[in-house]
């Protein structure tokens, strides 16, 4: 791998600020991706350093909590890769359920606090 990092950043449904400049600012490179099923295709084609996704509690789903079991199950074969996941802090206890059963490296509320997220991701440099 080269010296440049790589962040694939997963925007399915939740409305939070273009984050892109400060990824690129701490020297990520970007893919962004606006469905699970193709950020899957890209994990698998081109596995990222961090996984930056948007987490939404839906009831109505059948067989899952979230828009992201699939995503993290996918992740789960990628030790090195580091999972970001942002959340409105109402869905706490969905999130808290997705976490016991798969790895969430970390999770930050919405609004997300840029110092925060840089925080973060600074440290996973």
């Amino acid at each position: 791998m080269s010296g440049s990092k790589t962040l694939l950043s997963v925007i399915e449904l939740l409305g939070y600020p273009n984050l892109r400049p400060l990824f690129e600012r701490l020297g990520f490179q970007v893919t962004t991706e606006f469905s699970v099923r193709k950020a899957i295709a890209l994990l698998r084609k081109a596995p990222p350093d961090v996984v930056v996704a948007d987490f939404y509690f839906q009831p109505d789903f059948r067989d899952r909590v979230s828009n992201l079991e699939s995503l993290l199950a996918a992740v789960q074969k990628l030790p090195s890769a580091r999972v970001l996941v942002l959340y409105e802090a109402r869905h706490q206890e969905a999130l808290d359920k997705v976490r016991r059963r798969m790895r969430i490296d970390a999770a930050l509320t919405l609004p997300v606090k840029e110092a925060e997220l840089e925080a973060v991701l600074r440290g996973w440099i």
